[in-house]
């Protein structure tokens, strides 16, 4: 793991690994205009123990460097769907709202410079407004009808008939984030940043790469192996 230098300018700092930006953000230290301090002055203007923050840091890096992943496959439905909602579902809560001012933002700065940061800003709305209700509708309706399938030894009747009701629509609502992803990645060059790029710029970049990581590993997980083992499941009951 690197080595984090107190010496080293905030901006640096972010500049080199931008998903710290999170732990800046978290605890108030401007990493944008106010990035050309060390990190040691910028502990002391915010009176935060500089010891604090290097773990966090650390924590942060070592987060990115983490490359395990769990076997979706050999989950229960029960487990499956619980997993989704405490590592994916709660990811989004804490990230959409964060890149909502981000993109906001950024387009308000830059969009006279790269007016395609508009068209960024106009993707993420679409697919946060897609998102927010269908975690709802998943948690709520969907994911309680697989564990009930799964818990019960006969056959369901549920209100909306087969469990195939709702999976058939989060599918297509996953089409339509899935479309919104495609153009952030081509509006933003696959989210890569132009050279006079100031931090917060490259901080949104590096996260919604990484939204679309994880977007990817959740819809993975949910069309490919929670939704036909429920349908499966009920077929066989």
């Amino acid at each position: 793991m690197q080595t984090i230098d107190l010496k080293t300018t905030v901006g640096e700092l972010v500049r080199e690994a931008p998903s710290r930006a999170r732990v800046f953000e978290s605890m108030k230290i401007d990493y944008c205009c106010g990035g050309k301090i060390p990190l040691a002055d910028a502990c002391a203007k915010k009176k935060i123990d500089p010891a604090r923050v290097l773990d966090q840091l650390q924590q942060c890096d070592a987060k990115l460097n983490d490359d395990s992943s769990v076997d979706a496959d050999a989950m229960s439905l029960t487990e499956l769907a619980d997993h989704i909602e405490t590592t994916h579902h709660a990811y989004l809560r804490e990230e959409l709202p964060r890149l909502d001012f981000m993109t906001e933002k950024v387009a308000r700065v830059h969009g006279d410079k790269e007016p395609r940061l508009l068209k960024t800003r106009e993707a993420f709305v679409a697919l946060k407004a897609e998102l927010e209700p269908h975690m709802m509708k998943e948690e709520k309706i969907l994911f309680p009808m697989v564990r009930q399938l799964e818990a019960s030894t006969e056959r369901e009747g549920f209100h909306g008939g087969s469990v195939g009701n709702p999976i058939r629509q989060m599918e297509h609502e996953h089409d339509q984030a899935g479309n919104a992803l495609a153009i952030l990645n081509e509006s933003t060059d696959g989210y890569t940043p132009p050279e006079w790029a100031c931090n917060t710029y490259r901080a949104m970049l590096d996260s919604l790469a990484q939204l679309e990581r994880d977007m990817h590993q959740h819809i993975h997980k949910e069309n490919n192996v929670l939704f036909p083992k429920a349908i499966h499941l009920e077929q066989r009951a």
